[in-house]
């Protein structure tokens, strides 16, 4: 698992420490938007917590598993294999049940641009899918 120190700056480029940013996603607290949530699961890629990647997908998702084990090992390896280098947030829309993020992130094997779909269950926000670029 990739270690972050808690007053290291977050990996989401908020520019706050890890420990007021998104570590408390990562440790239960919900997210009260779809930006809070997109910013968490990218730094939980970036710290390798793979169990909330999981927790906050939606089970609309392509790579929405029944097979956990196969799943989290799926996610680590990415995890394990890549640096995240930097998030930049594009573009935000929100509506009540739905909301779409786009992002720019430099990873270690290129950069990714992506438009994601966040849906909203019973007050709980969730990835449910993203139309990717990679350059």
């Amino acid at each position: 698992m990739k270690k972050i120190g808690l007053n290291s700056i977050c990996p989401c480029s908020s520019g706050i420490k890890y420990k007021k940013c998104c570590l408390p996603y990562h440790k239960g607290a919900l997210p009260k938007s779809a930006l809070e949530l997109m910013r968490s699961r990218y730094s939980a890629y970036a710290v390798n917590k793979s169990n909330y990647i999981i927790k906050t997908t939606h089970p609309n998702h392509l790579e929405y598993s029944e097979n956990l084990r196969e799943w989290k090992e799926s996610i680590e390896s990415f995890s394990t294999h890549t640096k995240f280098l930097s998030l930049e947030i594009l573009d935000f829309v929100s509506f009540e049940n739905e909301a779409f993020v786009t992002f720019k992130a430099i990873l270690s094997s290129g950069e990714m641009l992506e438009k994601s779909r966040f849906l909203r269950v019973n007050k709980i926000w969730l990835y449910e899918s993203g139309e990717i670029d990679l350059d």
